[in-house]
């Protein structure tokens, strides 16, 4: 069964290709509605990707990519779950920080990029600064969400057996809560990400970003939809290989999923 998953994903990616393929010969030689420079094709973005790879580029853009949100993500999750802590236990906090932080979340990240550079300059720290914003909130209403989840009866349990507010949180809350806190570190994660590009984008000098805008600038679409593809291939690696393992992994702990 798991031999013929795989024959019918690659079958399938196989045929993604083939159709981009027959859509790029549509578009710039059968009915001419493109040009050929403005148009991605399979083979062009093997050769760029090739071309990325043997000079060390893509390597190092992704190292340093890498490096930037993990730096962001985790101060979003340490900055997160304490604003998520004061909201769930302040009702003043939960009734007019809460929509303040659902209206700050639909805010595009690159809202933030003109704050970075001008707190920061053009540094490291600016991007991080607009990874955290764009991650932070998300990961503090996850906590929120996933505080309210837990069964109200485990807590008059604890509460009857005599549990200090501390170690509520630590026996009994949190574990609770954490297959939906992990959920939302996933969605959080997503947003960090995108958030990232949006700083290399304007202030990066390596990074997935900034080899994105000098294809752009070179007028290389072939480079721009190779890191596209690298961006599209590490977020899948991401969730599958992290997230969704260590959500599984907690669920079936738990005998939610089957083993």
């Amino acid at each position: 069964m798991n031999l013929r998953k795989i024959i019918g994903s690659i079958l399938f990616f196989i045929g993604l290709i083939l159709v981009w393929q027959l859509l790029y010969a549509a578009s710039t030689d059968w009915f001419e509605w493109a040009k050929p420079y403005a148009v991605p094709h399979p083979a062009g973005v093997l050769a760029s990707a090739g071309r990325l790879i043997a000079n060390g580029t893509l390597f190092a853009a992704v190292a340093k990519s890498m490096l930037r949100v993990l730096i962001g993500f985790i101060i979003s999750v340490v900055a997160g779950v304490f604003f998520g802590i004061l909201i769930m236990n302040f009702e003043y906090l939960s009734t007019n920080l809460k929509p303040l932080l659902l209206g700050i979340q639909t805010l595009p990240s690159i809202c933030w990029v003109p704050f970075a550079i001008l707190w920061f300059g053009l540094k490291e720290s600016a991007i991080i600064f607009v990874v955290v914003m764009g991650s932070v909130f998300s990961i503090s209403l996850a906590v929120e969400s996933s505080i309210k989840e837990v069964p109200p009866i485990y807590i008059r349990a604890a509460k009857t057996m005599g549990l200090s507010a501390g170690k509520m949180y630590a026996k009994v809350i949190f574990p609770a809560a954490l297959p939906s806190f992990v959920a939302g570190l996933k969605q959080a994660w997503s947003f960090a990400w995108r958030a990232l590009m949006s700083g290399e984008v304007m202030s990066a000098s390596v990074g997935l970003g900034y080899t994105l805008m000098m294809g752009r600038d070179l007028a290389d679409i072939n480079q721009v939809m190779t890191v596209m593809l690298a961006i599209i291939i590490i977020g899948i690696i991401i969730d599958k290989g992290i997230f969704s393992s260590v959500e599984n992994h907690i669920l079936r702990r738990r005998g939610l999923i089957r083993q």
